[in-house]
């Protein structure tokens, strides 16, 4: 009998085999090997899958990179490369030149997003003065982190479907438009509007240059990269409002936006021109049909009435108050029905449950989490500490954090290189954060007094621990998960850290607050009860300015019930520090390949997946009846 093997153009235009038992079920092209020679296959099978019977020799085509080679394809019936090459694949055609220009496009869009979640906070109060608004200043800073949390797991997901250039450039210019509304605002409520479509946009600019590298590098090598974006993560939320402040101080509030057109047009132009990753070309319809719009909606809903209690909480109403009480607890609740949802009836989940099956992933995701819920409380609490303790201004408590911010921004970049040099990211995990839990430790005893050496020094061993958890816990996820579960495991990090940052701060402010109610008796017989109660519970942050305005000895008093406060909170984020910590011990190092394999996304691969689940539980359902099956006869 004669063998045929089918064989059709992908619309990169690149020969794939028609075979969807392949590993591309799993997103990725196969890298070229030789393959066994077929058992013959069941009655049952050839009845279901008579194509599969066809090609016993079939034509494998890849495209496949290393780290220091040109892209080659192969294509021959032994798969041994006799025969006539095909095009290569142009998303494997990079010069170096077009890789730099594209990691600096992504740079370029991951920093604007970060930078815009800082920028504004020394703006606010010329922003609420200029509109004439005392309500809305809260909503300045929480439209953008509510958008850019609620919809970052949708961003991940859409890529998957329509492929991650079109996605990230439908993202840069949501960002872009937000941004442009925000410059161009008359009123409160216009600005607040525009926060939250900058915010959505920034989402998607947020986590998909992580999804891109992983598509672009090969595991091995991505660290390098990885270790760029964290560098400019880390850079772009500490400098935020070092900028702003400057802008409303020299030009005007409204630069803090301006800046975003010109940089954001530009990452624009480069993707478009030089990003090469592979394009499906999903139909919008049939993309569209494809999203799992009913979780989506669960998690989007969830995730904005949770933070939205806990932004409220302490601020706006008490914590025991029935509106913060309810958003927490039906978000929550949300959260929960759509991890059910998930699990069990959606048909391309918008974060597979599968992604928490192993003891790997549950420890790089608790890792990770207790990570950004660590980091953000330096980032946040200790300009406060400048400015309440030692009476900086905001922008000069900006120019106090530059230790932390220097080393920890470049320890980032220098263990992305360690990680491609030697493959190990466990120990990068566990060192570093054994190094974070020291340097918040030694926060505790910074003092109520400017200790200059404590201050840099201190602020130097945290940044040393901070600075190489940025990515290596994604890059021990992305090198423990299945091929096609990328783009759904960077999106799920990211969306759980930025939770833990939100409640981060949240925390913080509880422990900052309940410490402060607590001396209210010690403030009250020494400098009266009027001037104590500035300083009471929630009222303590807000007020901070005021301290300036006490006589000497007075100041000294409050800075003190201040610092009280501060080293009690910072004692809860080293604790949830050494919790990271244990988690790390359970991750698993795995060897990183150097081999970079062409990603393949769209409605295809999604489908080929699904075949691929039910055929493993039609499997799985079939064995289980046939062990019954005996003793159902006996």
């Amino acid at each position: 009998m004669s063998h045929k093997s089918e064989h059709r153009l992908s619309a990169d235009g690149t020969t794939i085999n028609a075979d969807l038992n392949s590993k591309e079920a799993d997103g990725y092209s196969t890298p070229l090997e030789t393959p066994a020679t077929p058992s013959p296959p069941s009655p049952e099978k050839e009845s279901k899958e008579p194509q599969t019977l066809e090609a016993p020799a079939a034509v494998t085509t890849t495209t496949t990179t290393t780290d220091n080679a040109t892209p080659t394809s192969s294509t021959s019936p032994d798969g041994n490369g006799h025969g006539k090459a095909p095009p290569v694949a142009p998303e494997a055609q990079r010069t170096k030149l077009e890789t730099t220009l594209v990691m600096v496009a992504l740079c370029i869009a991951l920093f604007l997003a970060a930078l815009d979640m800082t920028i504004v906070t020394t703006a606010v109060p010329t922003i609420s003065a200029h509109f004439h608004s005392t309500s809305g200043y809260v909503w300045i800073g929480s439209a953008y982190m509510l958008g850019s949390a609620a919809l970052v797991p949708t961003w991940g997901k859409l890529s998957d479907i329509f492929g991650r250039k079109p996605i990230l450039m439908t993202a840069v210019v949501v960002f872009w438009v937000g941004s442009l509304l925000c410059a161009l605002s008359t009123s409160m409520g216009m600005l607040i509007a525009a926060r939250a479509i900058q915010g959505v946009g920034g989402g998607g600019t947020i986590v998909l240059p992580n999804i891109c590298v992983a598509d672009l590098f090969s595991a091995r090598k991505r660290g390098v990269y990885f270790g760029f974006l964290g560098m400019i993560w880390a850079v772009a939320s500490a400098i935020g409002p070092i900028i702003g402040g400057a802008f409303t101080q020299k030009v005007s509030w409204r630069w803090c936006f301006w800046v975003n057109l010109p940089c954001g047009g530009l990452a624009f132009a480069i993707l478009l021109f030089f990003l090469k990753l592979h394009n499906p070309r999903t139909p919008v319809k049939a993309g569209l049909a494809a999203i799992d719009w009913v979780g989506n909606v669960l998690i989007v809903g969830g995730t904005i009435m949770l933070l939205m209690g806990l932004e409220f909480g302490g601020s706006q109403y008490p914590w025991n108050s029935a509106t913060v009480i309810c958003l927490i607890v039906f978000g929550v609740v949300a959260i929960a029905i759509f991890l059910l949802y998930e699990s069990r009836i959606a048909k391309f989940p918008v974060i597979p449950v599968r992604l928490f099956n192993t003891r790997t992933s549950i420890a790089t995701y608790v890792t990770s989490s207790l990570h950004a819920f660590t980091f953000i409380s330096g980032s946040y609490y200790l300009p406060l500490y400048f400015q309440s303790v030692l009476g900086a201004n905001s922008l000069l408590s900006g120019v106090y954090l530059l230790p932390f911010v220097s080393v920890m921004s470049l320890m980032s970049a220098f263990v992305g290189f360690f990680i491609n040099k030697t493959g190990k990211y466990k120990i990068v995990i566990t060192s570093g954060l054994a190094l974070s839990t020291l340097g918040f430790g030694l926060f505790t005893y910074l003092g109520d007094r400017p200790h200059w050496e404590r201050i840099v020094l201190f602020q130097m061993v945290a940044g040393l621990g901070i600075g190489p958890n940025f990515q290596a816990p994604l890059i021990a996820l992305q090198a423990n998960v299945a091929p096609r579960d990328i783009g759904a495991a960077t999106s799920s990090l990211q969306f759980v850290r930025q939770l833990c940052t939100a409640t981060s701060v949240a925390v913080g402010g509880v422990v900052i607050a309940n410490r402060m109610q607590a001396q209210q008796g010690h403030l009250t017989a020494e400098l009266g009860a009027d001037v104590a109660r500035l300083f009471a519970g929630t009222d303590a942050a807000s007020n901070v300015d005021r301290i300036k305005s006490l006589p000497v000895d007075d100041r000294q008093i409050v800075r003190t019930a201040y610092w009280n406060s501060i080293q009690i909170m910072f004692a809860v984020f080293t604790c949830s520090c050494f919790l990271g910590l244990v988690a790390s011990f359970f991750i698993k190092q795995t060897t990183l390949s150097k081999q970079h394999t062409e990603h393949k996304t769209g409605l295809q691969t999604l489908k080929a997946e699904e075949r691929k689940k039910n055929q493993i539980n039609d499997e799985e359902t079939g064995n289980a009846a046939a062990v019954v099956a005996p003793t159902t006869e006996k």
